[in-house]
C-alpha cells in the first residue's frame, strides 16, 4: 500500500473532491455509514425494499454510458481512489453494541462486512466519472485474495481507521488493498492487511464491463503494481493446481498413503478395518452445519445477499467449529482465498458447512463451504468457499482423514495452512 504520508494527503484531497466530497463532514473523514449510504448513491439504490427494486431496474439505461473498450477510459493513478474511513467505537458508544462480542472484544464478522463495503467503494472511486450522477458499472466482490493479522486483539472501545486504494487492474477486473489499524494508549497501531479482488460488470450484473487503466506513479507505487501482477499469476498458478483439476504432487501421496497405514488394525490383514491413532480425530468428527434464510435485510445495493454478510455467518461458523474442536477459543491468524462462484439470491436458503481439515501445532485450518437450496427442484449450488487459519493456546488433536475425499480435503487444508503460516515466518 501507499505510504502513510502518501495516503494522508491523498485523504486531505479527497474532502474537496468526488467520493468524499459528499461525504466528509466538516472536515473529518467518513464513518462506515458515510460509505454504505455514498454507495447507495452510486448506483441509485434505495434503503426502502420496494423502492430500491425499482431503482435497480432502472439502471438497465446506463448502459449506454458504458465503454467499449478500456481505451476509451481516461487513467486514473492510485492516489484517485485513496480512502481513509473510521469506525468511531471509543467516540461512539452506542455503536458498540453492533459489534462487541461476548468476550468483551469485536465480532471480527462485522469487520468482514465493513472491509467489503469499503472495498467496493475504493473500487467506485477508481472508476468514478464526474459527469454522470449514477455510476453504469456494478462492481462485486470475486475473492478475497487474503487478509493477514497484526495483533490478535481489537478493543471494543477504541477508535477503528481503515485506509485503501487500487493496487492493481486488468480489463475487468481490480485489486484493492485495505489497512486497518486502531487507536490505544494514545497511538494508532496495525491490526490487519487485506487484499480483494473486485470485478466489474455491466448495470445489470450479466456481463463483464471496462474498468480504467491505472498508471503507477513513481517507484513506490510502480512495485505495489508488479505485486499486483505477482498476485495475479500466484492465483493462476494455483488454480491451475487445485486438486478438483490434477491429481496430488509424489510427496502428497506419499503422506497420504503414510497416513492410510497409520490407521490399520494391525490384528487384521484387512484394508476396512481402521484405527484412530492417538490425540487424533476422525475428519467426519470435525464438522458443523448452519443454515440461512436469506432476508431482504440483508440484500447489498444490487439486491442480492451482501457478500460481507456470508463472509461474517461463514466466520462465526468456522470460529464456532474450531473452538468446539480444540476445546478453548481460537484467534484468527488469517482469512485466505475466499471465492465468490456465484451470487446469492433474496429469498434463498443458503447452506453451510465447516470441517476442520488440518492441524499442525496449535493451528487449527478451516474450510467452510456454502451453497443455496432450491427447495422446489432440490438442486445444491455452490456459492462460496472459505479458508480460515486459526490459533489456540495450545497443542491440538491430529485430524485424519478416512475417504479419498476427506484425504484430497487435508491436502488442500495443508496448502492453505502452508502459504499462511509458514509464508509469514
Amino acid at each position: 500500500m501507499l505510504s502513510p504520508r502518501v495516503l494522508k494527503s491523498a485523504s486531505s484531497l479527497m474532502c474537496r473532491g468526488f467520493s468524499m466530497g459528499q461525504m466528509c463532514r466538516q472536515g473529518k473523514a467518513p464513518d462506515m455509514a458515510d460509505v454504505r449510504n455514498r454507495l447507495r448513491e452510486i448506483v441509485g439504490a434505495s434503503t426502502n425494499w420496494r423502492d430500491h427494486q425499482q431503482a435497480l431496474a432502472e439502471r438497465a439505461s446506463l448502459s449506454q454510458y458504458l465503454a467499449n473498450s478500456q481505451d476509451e477510459l481516461p487513467t486514473k493513478t492510485m492516489k484517485d481512489s485513496a480512502i481513509e474511513a473510521h469506525l468511531p467505537l471509543g467516540t461512539q458508544p452506542a455503536l458498540r453494541e453492533k459489534y462487541l462480542n461476548y468476550h468483551n472484544s469485536v465480532r471480527f464478522g462485522r469487520i468482514l462486512e465493513d472491509l467489503d463495503s469499503l472495498a467496493v467503494l475504493i473500487c467506485y472511486s477508481h472508476t468514478w466519472n464526474k459527469e454522470l450522477q449514477r455510476s453504469p458499472l456494478s462492481i462485486v466482490t470475486a475473492l478475497v485474495d487474503k487478509i493477514d493479522m497484526r495483533k490478535n486483539i481489537i478493543y471494543p472501545d477504541c477508535d477503528i481507521k481503515f485506509t485503501g486504494h487500487v493496487t492493481w487492474v486488468g480489463k475487468t477486473s481490480i485489486e484493492a488493498k485495505m489497512h486497518m489499524s486502531q487507536f490505544h494508549d494514545g497511538a494508532y497501531s496495525d491490526v490487519l492487511d487485506a487484499t480483494f479482488v473486485m470485478v466489474a460488470r455491466d448495470p445489470e450484473n450479466k456481463r463483464a464491463a471496462f474498468i480504467n487503466p491505472l498508471k503507477p506513479e513513481g517507484p513506490e507505487e510502480e512495485a505495489i503494481f508488479q505485486q499486483g501482477e505477482i498476485n495475479k499469476k500466484r492465483r493462476v498458478e494455483l488454480s491451475t493446481a487445485s486438486l478438483l483439476k490434477v491429481a496430488p504432487t509424489a510427496e502428497e501421496r506419499t503422506l497420504i498413503h503414510n497416513q492410510f497405514l497409520n490407521t490399520l488394525d494391525t490384528r487384521t490383514v484387512s484394508f476396512r478395518s481402521r484405527i484412530l491413532p492417538p490425540n487424533s480425530v476422525w475428519m467426519e468428527d470435525a464438522k458443523m452445519k448452519g443454515l440461512e434464510i436469506c432476508h431482504p435485510q440483508e440484500r447489498n445495493i444490487f439486491n442480492r445477499i451482501f457478500g460481507g454478510f456470508l463472509m461474517r455467518k461463514a466466520y462465526e461458523l468456522g470460529w464456532a467449529n474450531a473452538c468446539a474442536f480444540a476445546g478453548c477459543r481460537p484467534t484468527l491468524v488469517a482469512v485466505d482465498d475466499i471465492l465468490f462462484r456465484r451470487p446469492v439470491e433474496i429469498g434463498s436458503l443458503l447452506l453451510l458447512s465447516s470441517q476442520v481439515c488440518y492441524t499442525e501445532g496449535m493451528h487449527v485450518q478451516v474450510r467452510v463451504h456454502t451453497e443455496v437450496l432450491d427447495p422446489l427442484t432440490r438442486q445444491h449450488s455452490t456459492t462460496n468457499v472459505f479458508h480460515f487459519t486459526f490459533r489456540v493456546d495450545k497443542d491440538v488433536p491430529a485430524v485424519v482423514p478416512q475417504s479419498y475425499g476427506e484425504s484430497m480435503l487435508y491436502l488442500d487444508g495443508k496448502r492453505h495452512f502452508d502459504e499462511t503460516v509458514r509464508g509469514q515466518s
